[in-house]
């Protein structure tokens, strides 16, 4: 059931994006070079735990649209990315579309089963190390 529901949000967040040009894979990337600032590309997929060559698949795919650069960094293989203006200029509007989504997925909860789902959340895929 978990995983049907975040394969169907996917599916209906990528139709929100659309009309930015993004999916939710390229929102994902931004929204962490927004949260974090320039990163590494290995940074990046760490950070996401996604594999490196999708990473550098989505990273092309921003670059050549406008909303990444990536630029040599501290030895030859390094390359740092990071959000060109466009990106900074368009992130609020993208951002916003996001979070009414988001609103949209738990409009049928209560507040508290809101705060519960994104407490169970946290939660999910960690072990038990508290």
């Amino acid at each position: 059931m978990l995983y049907q529901k975040t394969r169907h949000m996917t599916k209906d967040v990528n139709e929100y994006l659309q009309k930015h040009g993004l999916y939710s894979s390229q929102w994902s990337i931004l929204y962490c070079l927004k949260s974090n600032g320039p990163m590494t590309q290995s940074d990046i997929w760490r950070y996401l735990n996604v594999e490196a060559p999708t990473i550098t698949r989505t990273l092309v795919k921003l670059e050549e649209s406008g909303w990444v650069k990536r630029t040599p960094g501290s030895d030859k293989r390094e390359r740092l990315v990071s959000l060109t203006e466009k990106a900074l200029d368009l992130l609020p509007e993208v951002e916003k579309d996001v979070k009414n989504f988001e609103q949209t997925m738990v409009a049928n909860l209560k507040d508290d089963e809101q705060e519960l789902l994104y407490s169970l959340l946290e939660k999910l895929g960690k072990s038990n190390e508290s």
